[in-house]
C-alpha cells in the first residue's frame, strides 16, 4: 500500500506581552506555568521536523510534553516523529495520548497508518472507520480502508470506499487506479479500464496506471492495445520489469513469441531473481521448439521459488518433448502435488 506521509499539524507561537504598572505602585510579577516555553520547544520540534532532523525534533517535543503534560498537539507530532523514524510501537503510545486529549480525525488516521505499518490491518481498518465517524468527508480514510479490503479479497467492499473516495475527492486518481483494480478482479473489465483512463486522465504520470490498463486489455483479448499500454509503462519507467514481463506475455498471446523472449529476457535482466519471467520465457521457448532452453528456464523458476508448481509442469512438457519421460513424470506429479491441478493430464502414461 502506498502510504502517505503523515503531515504536522502547525502551531504559532504566542506574543509575549508585558505589563507595565504606574511609578508609584510596586510592579506585580506574571506568573508563567510553562506554556509558552513548551509553545517554543514545540515550534523548534516543527522547525527540526521539516529539516528532517527527527532526532532532534524528539528532543524539543519531549520538552515541551514535560512543560505541559496535556499538549495534545505536540504528542501528535512526536507521534508523527517517530513514524517516520520508523518507531510505529512508540507512535501509536503517543497518538493514544493524544486521543485520550483529543479525539482528533487525524490523530486516528495516522494511528491507523502505524498500526497497519506494524502489520496490524484490522486495528488499522478500525481506525479509518473511526477517523470518518469523526469527518465523513475525510477521503484518504475511505481510501486507505478500501486497500486493506483489496488486500483481504472483499473486492465489493474495495469498490463502495473507492467510490466514496472519489465522490468526496473528484480528483483523486490513485482510488480511480485502484477502483479499477477491484473490478478488474470481479471481471468487469470495462468498468475497469474506464477507471484507469479516468485515473490517466487527472495524472497521466502514473506508470502503473497503464500496465493496469494493459492487463485489462489483455484480459478483454485486446492484444495491441495491451501491448500499447504496457509499452507505454516502460517509455515512462525505463526499469519498469513487471511491465516487460506483461507486455511479453500480451507478445505470447498474440503470437509473437520472439517478441516475448525479448520482453521476457529483459525483465530478468532488470530483475535477476523473477521466477515468473523465467516460467514466462521456457514458455516461449517452448513454442520456438529450443526444448532444452525451455527447460533450463523452468530449473532456474523453480531454484527461485521451490513450490512453483507451473514451473514443474511446464519443465515436464519439456522434458517429454526430450524424451526425459521420467523426469517429465516426476515433474508432473511433484505439480500436481503443488496444487496444479492441470498435472493431471499428463500423468496417466506414468507409472
Amino acid at each position: 500500500m502506498r502510504s502517505k506521509k503523515i503531515t504536522l499539524i502547525s502551531f504559532s507561537l504566542f506574543a509575549v506581552f508585558t505589563i507595565n504598572a504606574q511609578t508609584d505602585t510596586v510592579k506585580a510579577k506574571i506568573l508563567d506555568d510553562g506554556s509558552q516555553d513548551a509553545e517554543k520547544f514545540y515550534n523548534n520540534g516543527i522547525a527540526n521536523f521539516a529539516g528532517k532532523n527527527y532526532t532532534e525534533a524528539l528532543k524539543e517535543f519531549d520538552q515541551a510534553i514535560s512543560l505541559k503534560p496535556d499538549f495534545e498537539k505536540a504528542y501528535y507530532n512526536r507521534g508523527t516523529t517517530r513514524f517516520e523514524l520508523k518507531q510505529y510501537k512508540e507512535a501509536i503510545a503517543d497518538y493514544d495520548k493524544a486521543l485520550a486529549l483529543v479525539p482528533s480525525c487525524e490523530t486516528f488516521f495516522s494511528r491507523a497508518q502505524a498500526l497497519y505499518a506494524m502489520g496490524d490491518k484490522a486495528g488499522a481498518a478500525g481506525d479509518y472507520t473511526k477517523a470518518i465517524e469523526v469527518r465523513e468527508d475525510h477521503a484518504q480514510a475511505y481510501y486507505y480502508r478500501g486497500e486493506i479490503k483489496f488486500e483481504n479479497k472483499d473486492y465489493k467492499g474495495a469498490i463502495e470506499d473507492f467510490s466514496q473516495a472519489v465522490k468526496i475527492k473528484p480528483d483523486y486518481a490513485y482510488a480511480y487506479n485502484d477502483r479499477g483494480s477491484a473490478k478488474r478482479q470481479m471481471d468487469d473489465i470495462d468498468g475497469a479500464i474506464a477507471d484507469y483512463n479516468k485515473a490517466l486522465s487527472l495524472n497521466p504520470k502514473m506508470e502503473f496506471a497503464y500496465n493496469n490498463l494493459g492487463s485489462a486489455k489483455r484480459k478483454k483479448g485486446d492484444f495491441t492495445g495491451a501491448i500499447s499500454e504496457y509499452s507505454e509503462a516502460i517509455n515512462r519507467k525505463e526499469d519498469y520489469y513487471v511491465a516487460y514481463n506483461n507486455r511479453g506475455s500480451a507478445k505470447y498471446d498474440a503470437g509473437d513469441y520472439e517478441g516475448a523472449i525479448q520482453d521476457f529476457t529483459k525483465a530478468i535482466e532488470l530483475k535477476p531473481d523473477y521466477a515468473f519471467a523465467y516460467n514466462n520465457r521456457a514458455t516461449a521457448k517452448f513454442k520456438t521448439k529450443d526444448y532444452k532452453g525451455s527447460a533450463e528456464d523452468c530449473s532456474k523458476a523453480i531454484q527461485l521459488n521451490a513450490e512453483y508448481g507451473y514451473a514443474y509442469l511446464n519443465r515436464g512438457i519439456a522434458k517429454e518433448m526430450l524424451r526425459d519421460n521420467a523426469g517429465a513424470c516426476a515433474d508432473w506429479k511433484k505439480a500436481l502435488e503443488l496444487g496444479v491441478e492441470s498435472a493431471k493430464n499428463y500423468i496417466g502414461d506414468c507409472k
